[in-house]
C-alpha cells in the first residue's frame, strides 16, 4: 500500500507581536490609524509625547495601552470592566434624568471650568495620570452636572482623548489595510473600498489551492489579499505590461510567512502569452498602446487616520444584480497639511530577530520573484483558475483580450474599476466575442447605522461610492 502523500502544514500565525513584525496602532478609538514596524528604535508620537513601541513586544493583538508618564502602559483588565460598569444614558435611570434637565441654559463662555492650564501642567509634573486629570476637570466644571447624560459622555470622551489617550494594538489584515488607505490615500489603491475588495475575491472564487492571475495596479493590495486568503496553499501570479513590474509594496504590511511569500510571483504579460496560442484575437502586446503609468503606492505615514474595524455583514442575492452590505467607517478626519514626516511611521522590511532571540523571518524571500520555467509551462498547459484585474489607469478592454486565454475553461474572473463606463464597454465586447458568460456589473453598497437606545438611523455623512465590479466565466470561443 502506497504511503499517503505528504500534506502541507498549515502556517501558524503568532497571536503576539514580535520584533520586526508590522502592526497597526488604533489611537483613540479610530481617530488615528498608523502602520509601524516593531524595530528597537520605533516610536510613536501621541500629542506632545514620543512613546517607544518596545512595550508592544510579546503582547497579544487586541491589547489596549494607555499613555503614561514613562510611555505606553498596558491597560489592566479592571480598567475595561470599570468602564463597562459605569451607567449609560440608555438605561431607564438615564432617561429619567434626561427628562428633568437639558442644555438650553448652558452658555459656552469659557467660565465654567475653574481648573486653569497651569493647574493641569502642575498635575502632570507631579505625575498625575490622564484619568486623574479628567476626573479633576469634571469636578471643577460648574455646568457638568446640568448637562444631559449624552452630553456628559461626550464631554468625558473628548477630555479622555486629549489627556488620557488609548492605543489599541491591531493586526494588519486585508480589511484594516484597505480601510486605512481608503481613508487617507484612496487614489493609491484606485479608490477601492473594503466591500469592493471582498466582492472581488468572492466573485473570482479565490480559495485554497487556487492558481490566481492578478493584474494589480493598486500597490499590491489585491495580491496581498489573495495571498492572505490562499493561506500558503495555492499560487498567485501578478502580471504587468511592459518591462517594469508594478509596485506591490503593500504586501510588506501583511506579515505573510515565508511559505506564503514564496508563492507570490511576478511575470510580464508577454511571457505568459508566449506560452498560449492567442489565435486571431487582437493582442495589446503587438500593437502600440499608450498606458498611463501608475505611481507605486508608498507606505502611509504615522499620521494615517481611520476608524475602528467592525464586523462585515455580506449579503449576495441570487438574481441578476448582486449587492454587498458592509458596516462602514466614519470618514470625517481632517487631512494633514504636509507629508514631511513620512519616515515616522514608515515600515521597513529589514531582517529582524524575535524577542526570544530566534530569527523570525531570516532573509525571507521577497514577494514577486520570477516563476520557474516548470511553473510557467504548467500554467500554459492548464491555465489559471481565477483572474482578478484592478488596473484603474489602463484600458481594461484591450488588456482582457490577452488575459482571458490564460484562464482555464469555466474559470471565473472579476474586474474592478472606479467608473462604470469602461466596464460597460468591456462587457459589450465580451458579449460580442462570446468569450464569457454570466456577465454582470455589480456596484457594492455600504451604509453604517447608528444603533443607540430609542434611536436607530443611518449616518448622514457617508461615502456613497465604492467602484464597480464586472464578473463572468470564461468559455471556449467557437471556431469561425
Amino acid at each position: 500500500m502506497a504511503p499517503p502523500p505528504p500534506q502541507t502544514p498549515t502556517p501558524v500565525i503568532p497571536r503576539e507581536a514580535w520584533e520586526g513584525c508590522s502592526v497597526l496602532l488604533d489611537i483613540n478609538d479610530g481617530d488615528r490609524l498608523a502602520f509601524f514596524r516593531l524595530t528597537p528604535g520605533a516610536t510613536v508620537k501621541i500629542g506632545d509625547k514620543s512613546c517607544s513601541l518596545q512595550p508592544l513586544l510579546g503582547r497579544p493583538f487586541g491589547s489596549l495601552f494607555r499613555v503614561g508618564p514613562d510611555g505606553l502602559v498596558p491597560c489592566a483588565a479592571t480598567d475595561a470592566s470599570s468602564q463597562d460598569d459605569k451607567p449609560r444614558g440608555g438605561g431607564a435611570g438615564g432617561q429619567a434624568q434626561d427628562e428633568t434637565r437639558d442644555n438650553r441654559s448652558l452658555v459656552d463662555n469659557n467660565t465654567a471650568q475653574t481648573l486653569s492650564s497651569e493647574d493641569i501642567e502642575a498635575m502632570k509634573r507631579e505625575g498625575a495620570s490622564g484619568d486623574a486629570i479628567v476626573e479633576a476637570l469634571i469636578a471643577n466644571s460648574s455646568t457638568f452636572g446640568n448637562k444631559t447624560v449624552f452630553s456628559q459622555e461626550k464631554y468625558k470622551l473628548k477630555k479622555q482623548k486629549k489627556y488620557a489617550p488609548k492605543v489599541l494594538l491591531r493586526r494588519p489584515t486585508s480589511r484594516s489595510i484597505c480601510e486605512t488607505y481608503f481613508k487617507k490615500y484612496p487614489a493609491r489603491i484606485g479608490f477601492m473600498r473594503v466591500d469592493a475588495l471582498s466582492l472581488l475575491l468572492s466573485m473570482a472564487n479565490v480559495g485554497a489551492y487556487s492558481d490566481v492571475l492578478a493584474v494589480d495596479m493598486v500597490g499590491g493590495l489585491v495580491v496581498g489579499a489573495v495571498a492572505e486568503r490562499l493561506g500558503g496553499t495555492g499560487y498567485v501570479c501578478s502580471t504587468y505590461l511592459g518591462s517594469a513590474p508594478s509596485s506591490i509594496d503593500i504586501i510588506r504590511m501583511y506579515n505573510l510567512s515565508s511559505d506564503m511569500t514564496s508563492r507570490i510571483f511576478q511575470a510580464p504579460l508577454g511571457d505568459l502569452c508566449s506560452l498560449q496560442s492567442v489565435g486571431d484575437a487582437p493582442s495589446v502586446l503587438s500593437g502600440s498602446i499608450q498606458c498611463d503609468v501608475v505611481e507605486p503606492a508608498a507606505v502611509p505615514d504615522e499620521s494615517l487616520q481611520s476608524s475602528p474595524a467592525k464586523p462585515i455583514n455580506t449579503t449576495v442575492s441570487d438574481g441578476n444584480a448582486q449587492s454587498m452590505t458592509v458596516q462602514p467607517i466614519n470618514m470625517e478626519v481632517p487631512e494633514p497639511a504636509t507629508d514631511d514626516h513620512l519616515n515616522q511611521g514608515d515600515i521597513s522590511m529589514s531582517d529582524c530577530k524575535g524577542s526570544n532571540g530566534n530569527s523570525v523571518a531570516p532573509k525571507a524571500p521577497r514577494a514577486g520573484k520570477a516563476p520557474s520555467p516548470e511553473m510557467m509551462k504548467y500554467w500554459g498547459e492548464h491555465g489559471f483558475s481565477s483572474l482578478i484585474v484592478a488596473a484603474p489607469g489602463h484600458e481594461v478592454e484591450s488588456v482582457l483580450a490577452d488575459l482571458l486565454p490564460l484562464l482555464s475553461y469555466s474559470a471565473p474572473f472579476a474586474i474592478y474599476h472606479q467608473y462604470l463606463q469602461p466596464l460597460a464597454t468591456c462587457m459589450h465586447s465580451l458579449q460580442a466575442s462570446k468569450m464569457a458568460i454570466g456577465l454582470q456589473i455589480t456596484e457594492p453598497w455600504l451604509r453604517e447605522y447608528q444603533v443607540l437606545p430609542s434611536r436607530t438611523h443611518p449616518h448622514m455623512q457617508m461615502n456613497a461610492f465604492g467602484g464597480y465590479v464586472l464578473s463572468g466565466i470564461r468559455i471556449h470561443k467557437p471556431d469561425p
